[in-house]
């Protein structure tokens, strides 16, 4: 998760500055490109394509059609609200995660669980301090992302069940990159020479973001996993103020302090789940 942390942060960094002169699906179709390219030794350490068979490809593809959709509308809300709304409206995701793998993967919502994710969501509310006015096209866009999340992690969280780490990072890659061939055609830019390198830095991030996460997943049950990313509302917050100056005030870090608070509430007592693959699989 940590490193799951930390490659979002860059994303976000390198996501914005991209989107100020490519559309979201041409990011989108660069990120998986290149994250194809810079993933593949670890799919020839593994055996090469041959080894890549998924016993699973319905929910492969019903997994990347949600993930792709809410990547989608992350993109575009990221280039029309402040990253601090950005991240903390994705963090209604949480409530549809928990709900979800509750009913389709058997996970237990238990007392310390359900109190962690209500102390995240309080935090998130916190930061936000949400006015009375109405939602605008990216609050709402993002509203759907959350939604779209909840689903493309529960699945995942199942398909680790029969799929390694690298099958289910390799098809995310080449399932996505095949749904945003013709709407990344359609309205193509090419990117400056100066953008490359912002490209490959979100390629990168966005590619072994999910390695890691997917590695956390099967470790760890979903309902532990996801509460634990709230953590990303107040480092989103500090990114923001060391990139873009954005204000870091005692309400922001109190908001943080109650997510942070949450998260260990809900780790304190558990024991790891016994793995069944090794971490780096």
């Amino acid at each position: 998760m940590a490193g799951w942390f930390a490659a979002m942060m860059m994303m976000i960094v390198a996501g914005r500055t991209a989107l100020a002169e490519l559309t979201p699906f041409g990011v989108m179709e660069l990120r998986s490109l290149i994250g194809l390219v810079l993933f593949y030794p670890l799919v020839l350490r593994h055996g090469g394509l041959r080894s890549m068979v998924t016993g699973r490809p319905l929910l492969q593809v019903g997994r990347n059609v949600a993930h792709y959709t809410g990547q989608y509308l992350w993109f575009l809300a990221l280039s029309m609200i402040p990253v601090a709304q950005v991240v903390s409206i994705e963090f209604t995701m949480p409530i549809w995660t928990a709900i979800l793998a509750s009913v389709f993967l058997g996970e237990r919502i238990t007392a310390r669980t359900g109190l962690a994710i209500a102390l995240g969501l309080i935090g998130v509310v916190v930061i936000v301090r949400p006015g009375v006015s109405a939602a605008s096209a990216g609050q709402l866009a993002m509203l759907f992302a959350a939604a779209a999340f909840a689903v493309s992690i529960v699945t995942m969280k199942s398909l680790t069940r029969s799929d390694s780490t690298v099958v289910i990072i390799f098809w995310m890659l080449v399932i996505q990159s095949l749904l945003g061939i013709v709407p990344a055609l359609h309205a193509w830019r090419w990117p400056s020479a100066e953008l490359w390198p912002w490209i490959v830095v979100l390629a990168f991030a966005g590619t072994f973001s999910h390695y890691c996460l997917t590695n956390a997943m099967r470790h760890a049950e979903t309902t532990i996993v996801v509460p634990m990313d709230f953590l990303r509302v107040p480092l989103s917050a500090a990114v923001g103020w060391l990139v873009y100056a954005e204000r870091l005030d005692l309400v922001t870090l109190l908001g943080a302090a109650v997510i942070l608070g949450g998260n260990l509430l809900n780790l304190s007592g558990r024991r790891p789940e016994p793995s069944v693959v090794p971490a780096l699989d």
